[in-house]
C-alpha cells in the first residue's frame, strides 16, 4: 500500500500526475495497471484525482468510473480485453512502460 509520502512524490512531480490522471480518466485502463506503473493504489489514485481536479471534475470522473461505462477493474473486464488503451489512440511517448 501506498503512503502519503508516495500521494506527495506523485503530486510533486508535475509529468508523473499528468500520466495519472490521464491514465485515471481512461475507460480501459484498469487500476492495477497504474498501480503496476507507478505503485498507488485505487485510493490513493482517487485522492490524487480529489486534490487535482476541480470538485465538478472529480464528480464527474467518480459517476464515470463507478457507471458501468469505464471497465477500471480487472476482475470486471472481459477476458478478451487484453490491452490497456484503445487500438486506435496513439502512443505516448513519456511513458514509463510501454503498453505495447
Amino acid at each position: 500500500m501506498a503512503t502519503a509520502e508516495t500521494i506527495k512524490s506523485v503530486l510533486s512531480n508535475p509529468v508523473t500526475l499528468d500520466r495519472v490522471i490521464e491514465m485515471a480518466w481512461e475507460d480501459r485502463t484498469p487500476f492495477e495497471a497504474i498501480e503496476f506503473q507507478f505503485g498507488i493504489t485505487e485510493a490513493d489514485v482517487i485522492e490524487i484525482m480529489r486534490r487535482s481536479l476541480k470538485r465538478s471534475s472529480f464528480n464527474l470522473w467518480r459517476k464515470r468510473v463507478n457507471s458501468g461505462v469505464s471497465i477500471k477493474h480487472k476482475k470486471i473486464r472481459d477476458a478478451s480485453i487484453v490491452r490497456f488503451k484503445c487500438s486506435r489512440q496513439r502512443q505516448i511517448s513519456l511513458n514509463k512502460i510501454s503498453k505495447r
